[in-house]
């Protein structure tokens, strides 16, 4: 994800907490931004599990299993 998105969404939580607040249009890009987020910690986790081996007492590697 790119910087410039984490800090919008940086920038819309410090609104939604002032006096203020979001506007409906301001609330739908901070739920869509967050989502976009998530997606993405979601998707470097499965890939770096993905790429993970366990490896048992006499020496052999295998894959870690999807559950």
């Amino acid at each position: 994800m790119e910087q410039n998105k984490i800090a919008r969404i940086n920038a819309l939580a410090r609104k939604a907490k002032s006096p203020e607040g979001l506007t409906a249009a301001e609330q739908a890009e901070q739920a869509l931004l967050r989502r976009e987020y998530i997606d993405a910690v979601k998707a470097n986790l499965t890939a770096q599990l993905d790429n993970t081996y366990i490896q048992t007492p006499d020496g052999k590697r295998r894959k870690l299993e999807h559950k």
